[in-house]
C-alpha cells in the first residue's frame, strides 16, 4: 500500500508543557542532594552558635521590646529610688563596682527586677550607644487610663464626700482636671504631674499626638506622684473636653491674653478642667474656642511667658485657694 505523501502531522499543542521545560536550575546550595547545601547548613548552625552574634540577637530583641532605657549609674540609680517600674536590669561583665552600683543592685533585687549580665558588645547594642557606664535598666510601659475611668474615679470621690459635714471639704472633692495642649517635653509633663498631684487634681489629661508622654524622664521628674496621679490619652482634645462639658465640667484655658485672671474666673467651684497650652504656641484655635474662659497669670511685662509646668503649679494653687476661701466662708 502507497503511503500517502505530504507533511507530516504535528503535535496539535498535546504536548505544548513539555516543551516549556522546568526554568531555570537551581544553585547548587538550594539543592539539598547537592553536597553545597549541607555546606551551607554547617555554615549557618555555626554562624548562630558564635557568642558575638548570640549576644547581638539578644540585644535585638531586648530593644525591640522595649519603650524606654535608663542609661548611665545616675539616672539609672534616680529612677530606682522613685520606684520607676522597671523589669530588668543589664550590668556589664567585669564592671567595676562603687557606692552607686553596689545600690543600684542592692535596690533592684529589692525591687524583684531580673539582673541580666552582658559583655561590652551587647551593652553597647542596647544602649545604641558606649555612654552607659555598664549600667541599663529597662523600664515597663507606662499603663494610661482612659478618660471615662478618669471622670468615673472623680465623680466616685465627689459624691463619696457630698455626705461629709464640711463644706470646705466638699468644695474641695470636686473634681479637677488638668489638660495639655501641645507640650511635648516630658520634663515639663513630669513638674506637671507633680504639682497636680500636690494640689488634689484627679488627673492629666494628654493628647495622643504632638504630646509628651509618660517616660522614665516624666516618671523621675515627678518624683513618684505618676504612681499615683492618674493619666489619660485621648485621641482629639477637643472632642474629649466637650465631653467633659457634657457631664457637668467647666473649662479655663490658660493664656497671657486671657480676660480674666487665673483663680478668679467663677468656675474654681464648679467640676472644672484646666488646659496648659506650649510655651511657644499656647491653645490651639479649636481647644481655645472649647473653653468656657480664658484666664491669665500676670506677669512681669520683661517676661513674655511662662513655662508649661510653672503655669500649672500656679494655676493649681490659684484653683485650691480659691476653693478654700469659698469653703471658709461658708463654715
Amino acid at each position: 500500500m502507497a503511503l500517502k505523501k505530504g507533511p507530516t502531522k504535528g503535535s496539535g499543542g498535546k504536548h505544548r508543557n513539555k516543551l516549556r521545560g522546568k526554568g531555570p536550575t537551581p544553585k547548587a546550595e538550594d539543592r539539598v542532594y547537592h553536597k553545597a547545601y549541607r555546606e551551607k547548613k554547617a555554615a549557618d548552625r555555626r554562624k548562630m552558635s558564635d557568642p558575638r552574634l548570640a549576644a547581638r540577637r539578644r540585644a535585638t530583641k531586648f530593644v525591640s521590646d522595649s519603650t524606654d532605657l535608663v542609661i548611665g549609674r545616675n539616672a539609672v540609680l534616680e529612677a530606682l529610688k522613685v520606684g520607676v517600674p522597671s523589669s530588668q536590669l543589664y550590668i556589664a561583665t567585669r564592671l567595676e563596682h562603687d557606692d552607686r552600683t553596689r545600690d543600684i543592685v542592692r535596690m533592684a533585687g529589692a525591687q524583684g527586677l531580673h539582673l541580666l549580665e552582658a559583655d561590652r558588645l551587647e551593652m553597647d547594642r542596647i544602649a545604641r550607644s558606649g555612654n552607659h557606664q555598664g549600667v541599663i535598666l529597662k523600664v515597663n510601659p507606662y499603663e494610661y487610663y482612659s478618660l471615662q475611668d478618669l471622670a468615673e474615679r472623680a465623680d466616685k470621690k465627689s459624691r463619696a464626700m457630698e455626705a461629709a459635714n464640711s463644706t470646705a471639704a466638699r468644695i474641695a472633692a470636686k473634681p479637677l482636671f488638668i489638660a495639655l495642649d501641645g507640650v511635648t517635653d516630658p520634663q515639663n509633663l513630669g513638674a506637671v504631674i507633680r504639682s497636680a498631684a500636690a494640689f488634689g487634681a484627679n488627673g492629666i489629661i494628654l493628647p495622643e499626638r504632638r504630646s509628651a508622654s509618660v517616660t522614665a524622664a516624666a516618671w523621675k521628674v515627678s518624683a513618684g506622684a505618676a504612681a499615683h496621679l492618674p493619666v489619660a490619652r485621648v485621641v482629639n482634645l477637643t472632642k474629649a473636653i466637650e465631653g467633659l462639658k457634657e457631664r457637668g465640667y467647666y473649662v479655663v484655658g490658660l493664656d497671657g491674653g486671657g480676660d480674666k485672671l487665673v483663680g478668679e474666673t467663677g468656675f474654681e467651684t464648679d467640676p472644672l478642667v484646666v488646659v496648659l497650652g506650649s510655651e511657644g504656641k499656647g491653645l490651639s484655635r479649636l481647644v481655645r474656642e472649647s473653653c468656657d474662659a480664658i484666664a491669665g497669670i500676670p506677669i512681669s511685662n520683661s517676661v513674655e511667658s511662662l513655662n508649661a509646668s510653672v503655669a500649672a503649679g500656679i494655676s493649681l494653687y490659684a484653683v485650691a485657694n480659691a476653693r478654700r476661701k469659698v469653703g471658709e466662708q461658708a463654715e
